[in-house]
């Protein structure tokens, strides 16, 4: 049994370590290292060869220029206030529409529930850059959307949607929708429907029943959906990048520019890190408040 426990706590450890915790050190280290003009594109600050001399080495010269560059540019922080921004309007969005949706599925039949599961999953059986091309078709100035208000007579010249942040809001919202759904189906479907006929047995009406009783008991699902919706569409590249026009600031987009087109990799790994602690940070806040309600629960 100890044997057993011992192992289903080391497997996510392991993978935490190899995936995630050794990545991140080899982008701090190079976040850490001087630009060079060579292959690879940086001179390594820390030279783990040399041991102990080495490390000694690199702590007395060990300086943070290339994440001091991020504060003097105005591009960078612009680009992260731009993405927090276009990311929180995306999740709220993406939650005022995936809700109804959540809760529908909840509230039907259980014969349906499975049919409307694959629907809300059908999507990920398409490529995404297909997904997001066909949008390119929908919100063109030819595309489907402005023909179809032209012929309703709803317009009477084509709408610039593509290459706005509207089309990148709509390509965010319609690519993470199915992360903010299921969740919240989940804690939806578990929710006992006792509760509610006891609190219409009390009072209540069927909406004072809903914000006192069901949407309190669905917020792990809200609150799951939207940072799964939230931590990818703030690093998100593809989307503003086929859907946004030059106005559209991301920072996804200025980390593809520094590695791939000005190959400075010490700025860019800076440009990363500080765009994990940026999601770190809220869930480990999260996770402690969750922690501190549990304890005076208990």
């Amino acid at each position: 049994m100890n044997f057993r426990r011992l192992f289903l706590i080391f497997t996510p450890y392991t993978w935490l370590l190899i995936f995630f915790l050794i990545p991140f050190a080899i982008v701090l280290k190079i976040s850490l290292s001087d630009y060079a003009i060579s292959i690879p594109p940086y001179t390594p600050v820390l030279d783990l060869e040399a041991g102990w001399a080495g490390v000694k080495e690199f702590l007395s010269a060990l300086d943070f220029e290339n994440f001091t560059f991020l504060t003097s540019d105005a591009l960078y922080y612009t680009a992260y206030l731009s993405s927090l921004k276009i990311a929180f309007i995306s999740t709220v969005i993406t939650l005022i529409v995936g809700y109804p949706i959540a809760y529908g599925m909840a509230q039907a039949p259980d014969e349906w529930r499975p049919t409307l599961m694959m629907l809300v999953i059908l999507p990920f059986w398409t490529s995404f850059l297909i997904r997001v091309y066909s949008w390119i078709g929908i919100l063109s100035n030819e595309g489907f959307l402005n023909q179809f208000l032209m012929w309703t007579g709803i317009i009477d010249a084509p709408l610039q949607i593509l290459n706005t942040n509207t089309a990148v809001y709509t390509g965010i919202v319609y690519t993470y929708l199915p992360f903010m759904i299921l969740p919240i189906y989940s804690a939806l479907e578990k929710l006992d429907g006792s509760l509610i006929e006891a609190a219409e047995d009390l009072g209540c009406s069927r909406l004072q029943a809903f914000w006192l009783v069901t949407f309190p008991l669905s917020r792990p699902g809200v609150i799951a959906g939207c940072f799964l919706v939230f931590i990818p569409a703030l690093g998100e590249f593809v989307i503003p990048s086929l859907l946004g026009g030059s106005s559209t600031l991301m920072i996804g987009k200025v980390l593809f520019e520094e590695f791939f087109v000005n190959r400075d990799w010490p700025v860019a790994s800076a440009v990363a890190v500080v765009l994990l602690l940026i999601l770190i940070i809220p869930i480990v806040l999260f996770q402690r408040n969750e922690q501190k309600q549990r304890e005076a629960e208990g």
